[in-house]
Protein backbone atom coordinates (compact mmCIF):
# COMPACT_ATOMS: atom_id res chain seq x y z
CA UNK A 1 0.00 0.00 0.00
CA UNK A 2 1.18 3.45 -1.00
CA UNK A 3 0.41 6.66 0.54
CA UNK A 4 -0.03 9.37 -1.91
CA UNK A 5 0.26 11.82 -0.29
CA UNK A 6 4.55 10.80 -0.03
CA UNK A 7 5.21 10.30 -3.92
CA UNK A 8 4.36 14.47 -3.99
CA UNK A 9 7.77 15.75 -4.70
CA UNK A 10 9.32 12.32 -6.11
CA UNK A 11 11.62 12.50 -9.32
CA UNK A 12 10.16 10.42 -12.27
CA UNK A 13 12.67 8.76 -14.51
CA UNK A 14 12.03 7.26 -18.18
CA UNK A 15 12.77 4.00 -18.69
CA UNK A 16 16.19 5.43 -20.66
CA UNK A 17 16.97 7.24 -17.90
CA UNK A 18 16.00 10.71 -18.24
CA UNK A 19 14.71 12.31 -15.42
CA UNK A 20 11.47 13.82 -16.42
CA UNK A 21 9.87 15.77 -13.50
CA UNK A 22 8.16 15.22 -10.05
CA UNK A 23 5.06 14.01 -9.11
CA UNK A 24 2.42 16.87 -8.49
CA UNK A 25 -0.82 14.79 -7.53
CA UNK A 26 -3.04 11.58 -8.49
CA UNK A 27 -6.05 11.41 -10.36
CA UNK A 28 -8.81 9.21 -8.68
CA UNK A 29 -11.68 7.27 -10.59
CA UNK A 30 -14.10 7.44 -7.89
CA UNK A 31 -16.42 4.83 -9.02
CA UNK A 32 -13.68 2.32 -8.09
CA UNK A 33 -11.29 4.40 -5.55
CA UNK A 34 -8.43 3.65 -7.60
CA UNK A 35 -5.43 5.86 -8.43
CA UNK A 36 -5.84 6.06 -12.56
CA UNK A 37 -3.12 8.48 -13.35
CA UNK A 38 0.13 10.47 -11.83
CA UNK A 39 0.58 13.82 -12.67
CA UNK A 40 3.99 14.63 -13.48
CA UNK A 41 5.27 18.32 -13.31
CA UNK A 42 7.84 18.63 -16.35
CA UNK A 43 11.32 19.93 -15.90
CA UNK A 44 11.92 22.41 -18.19
CA UNK A 45 14.34 20.56 -20.35
CA UNK A 46 11.50 17.92 -20.83
CA UNK A 47 8.80 20.28 -21.29
CA UNK A 48 11.14 21.49 -24.52
CA UNK A 49 12.16 18.03 -25.41
CA UNK A 50 8.45 16.83 -25.70
CA UNK A 51 7.89 20.09 -27.90
CA UNK A 52 5.27 21.94 -25.00
CA UNK A 53 5.69 25.52 -24.55
CA UNK A 54 6.83 26.60 -20.85
CA UNK A 55 3.81 27.96 -19.23
CA UNK A 56 4.81 31.75 -17.63
CA UNK A 57 4.36 30.81 -14.29
CA UNK A 58 4.73 27.32 -12.78
CA UNK A 59 5.18 23.70 -14.37
CA UNK A 60 3.52 22.03 -17.19
CA UNK A 61 1.81 19.13 -15.73
CA UNK A 62 1.12 15.82 -17.94
CA UNK A 63 -1.42 12.75 -17.03
CA UNK A 64 0.60 9.44 -16.78
CA UNK A 65 -1.57 6.08 -16.27
CA UNK A 66 -0.47 4.23 -13.57
CA UNK A 67 0.20 1.36 -16.12
CA UNK A 68 3.15 3.10 -17.84
CA UNK A 69 5.23 2.75 -14.15
CA UNK A 70 7.59 0.40 -13.89
CA UNK A 71 8.79 0.38 -10.31
CA UNK A 72 8.39 3.16 -7.27
CA UNK A 73 11.07 3.85 -4.45
CA UNK A 74 13.72 6.76 -3.87
CA UNK A 75 12.06 7.30 -7.60
CA UNK A 76 9.52 6.22 -9.73
CA UNK A 77 10.48 4.64 -12.85
CA UNK A 78 8.61 4.17 -16.06
CA UNK A 79 7.80 1.66 -18.97
CA UNK A 80 8.44 4.30 -21.39
CA UNK A 81 10.95 6.24 -22.84
CA UNK A 82 10.96 10.40 -23.27
CA UNK A 83 10.07 9.83 -26.76
CA UNK A 84 7.43 7.48 -26.00
CA UNK A 85 5.86 9.96 -23.95
CA UNK A 86 5.49 12.35 -26.76
CA UNK A 87 1.83 13.20 -27.23
CA UNK A 88 0.84 12.86 -23.37
CA UNK A 89 -2.29 14.37 -22.13
CA UNK A 90 -1.54 17.73 -20.18
CA UNK A 91 -3.39 17.24 -17.39
CA UNK A 92 -6.16 19.57 -16.66
CA UNK A 93 -8.27 20.38 -13.32
CA UNK A 94 -11.49 19.84 -13.55
CA UNK A 95 -14.20 21.70 -11.11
Amino acid sequence: MIDVSKMNGVSVITANSYTLGEVEGANVDTSSWKMTHVKVGLSDEATRELGYSKPFLGSLKICLPVESIAGYGDVITLKKTLMDLKGSAECKTKR
